[in-house]
């Protein structure tokens, strides 16, 4: 067998550690690259002993120099509360993380993926959300950082596709949650959780009305692989996300039903340019992926509340 080696930028992040995992059991070498700005080591120290693996602490914004065959670019905090905590340092690693990782492919002749989003939709005004949909984004608000840094990732990534012939392939992430997820990073699964099972207090911003579409880790992985391995004229974007849509309230009542929990649903102010509704249309990922998500809601969240237990102290710091 010939084993690929395969770089992974963003690896010790929530979604990269699944991945450097699946890729490993798959037979690669796998080369996960974090500054750990919201990475954490503890999320891939359980690869450490496998020969194949290497872990190399470095930020996407300089230059790195290495061979492989395959790269996926992960790297960016994805969660509001720690993009917008830097939002210079975000801009950055989306656009330069971008023009660093396409130089290198460019030159070694690498496939590469990257891990676009759902926020280059914005406030949609188009539901469910097809990738032909341009967005509805808002250039100078407290999300643009993260919006518009991956929308001219996007951009660049054709750029470079059709100047240099690099071979590229763009995902748009939906709704992401499982186990690794930061307890503190201000998503709403993780807040909802760690809320219900400390017993504070569950914090909805707005009326609850609000939508998304969660996919479990697994499911998004599996959607990621498939894409990378796609046939070499089929580059994306293509959206990855599980199409059943939720209102934040029934979440809410959700993860108070599975934990047991006592916590009451309290109303905060929403924040502003937070979207009213996300649904991805899947059809294309069905069509040229053979992908749909197979994990329900109440599945997925049961894992992920197993393993919030594990890091909360069963609900008791």
């Amino acid at each position: 067998m010939i084993r690929k080696k395969i770089l992974v930028t963003g690896g010790a992040g929530f979604l990269g550690s699944h991945l450097c995992e699946r890729l490993l059991a798959e037979g690669n070498e796998v080369v996960c690259l974090d500054n750990y700005f919201t990475g954490q080591k503890q999320n891939v120290v359980h690869l450490l002993s496998n020969p194949f693996f290497e872990l190399i602490r470095h930020d996407v914004t300089m230059p790195f120099y290495i061979e492989v065959d395959e790269i996926y670019n992960l790297a960016c905090p994805a969660s509001p509360i720690h993009y917008q905590f830097n939002a210079i340092k975000t801009v950055k690693t989306s656009v330069m993380g971008a023009i660093n990782m396409l130089g290198l492919a460019k030159r070694i002749k690498a496939r590469i993926l990257q891990a676009s989003t759902s926020e280059v939709y914005g406030d949609p005004e188009v539901h469910p959300q097809v990738e032909s949909y341009w967005g509805h984004v808002n250039p100078i608000g407290i999300r643009s950082c993260y919006d518009e840094g991956k929308r001219i990732a996007e951009t660049l990534f054709v750029n470079y596709h059709q100047q240099n012939n690099v071979r590229i392939k763009i995902m748009r992430i939906f709704n992401t949650y499982g186990p690794r997820m930061h307890p503190n990073d201000g998503r709403v699964v993780s807040n909802f959780i760690v809320q219900a099972l400390q017993g504070k207090d569950i914090t909805i911003y707005g009326n609850g009305s609000q939508s998304r579409s969660f996919c479990y880790v697994d499911d998004l992985i599996d959607g990621m692989i498939r894409l990378m391995n796609s046939r070499e004229t089929f580059t994306g974007p293509v959206n990855i996300g599980n199409p059943n849509e939720f209102t934040i309230l029934e979440l809410a009542e959700e993860v108070i039903r599975l934990t047991g929990s006592r916590s009451k649903i309290v109303y905060q102010p929403l924040p502003s340019d937070d979207p009213t509704q996300r649904q991805p249309d899947i059809t294309l990922a069905r069509k040229e992926l053979g992908w749909e998500p197979h994990i329900m809601l109440e599945e997925g969240l049961l894992k992920t509340i197993a393993f919030f237990k594990t890091i909360t102290g069963n609900g008791h710091q």
